[in-house]
């Protein structure tokens, strides 16, 4: 079951520690200036950046399996995850519930998501924890931004997405810059549990999206501030 970028073997990957090659990541033009690159709603992106890089600090084996969870507000156990989890557990400290948010929209709009796990209805157990589906969902109720090789496109709270050889990944770019100034690091999960990386460019990135959207599935999900 394919919902992030590693093969199901999970428990292998984390004892490994599997190290991905292909580090050579293309620089922007000029340096970033971090202080006029914080973007968008200063709060709002304050409060995802730091809560994913409070993810970083805990010990995360990366395990893809299916798990039954609660509805809404469920997760996977707290010490496994793949790199969906950053994301759904970094917005899910500012309140916002991914889970329920994207099972909501897959309900009214199922034909719009990837007919590829050949399931009849969404699964409130699975549907946010694949790249595919967020990927729909921030596109369709975030910003879909332009796929640049400019490192200054790419702000802080912005959601990036890549394919790593077959598979998807996702990662949140954060206000901390590259050692060369170039560009943001990305707190992601690869294979060895959330970390801080400088790989925006590792890998072909194919989303680029901005999400700052409601903890209230009454609200409007799509709108272009935060609560």
């Amino acid at each position: 079951m394919l919902f992030s970028i590693h093969h199901r073997n999970a428990a292998a990957l984390c004892l490994i520690g599997l190290v991905f090659a292909c580090r050579g990541g293309i620089a922007g033009s000029d340096p970033v200036d971090v202080e006029d690159r914080r973007g968008g709603p200063t709060g709002f992106v304050a409060g995802l950046t730091a809560a994913a890089l409070e993810r970083t600090t805990h010990g995360v084996c990366y395990d893809g399996r299916y798990f039954s969870i609660a509805y809404p507000d469920g997760d996977v156990p707290d010490h496994v995850g793949v790199c969906t989890d950053v994301v759904i557990r970094s917005y899910r400290s500012l309140g916002i519930d991914l889970q329920l948010l994207v099972h909501e929209d897959m309900v009214a709009a199922f034909s719009e998501y990837p007919d590829r796990w050949g399931l009849a209805a969404p699964d409130p157990n699975i549907d946010h924890r694949r790249v595919p589906n967020l990927e729909v969902f921030f596109s369709r109720h975030g910003e879909s931004l332009p796929i640049t090789d400019r490192a200054e496109d790419y702000q802080p709270g912005d959601l990036v997405s890549w394919m790593v050889g077959p598979l998807p990944h996702i990662g949140i770019v954060v206000g901390i810059p590259s050692t060369d100034g170039r560009r943001f690091k990305i707190v992601h999960n690869i294979g060895r549990g959330p970390e801080l990386e400088d790989m925006l460019f590792d890998y072909p990135i194919v989303g680029h999206f901005r999400y700052y959207g409601s903890s209230d599935p009454g609200e409007d999900i799509g709108r272009d501030h935060p609560p």
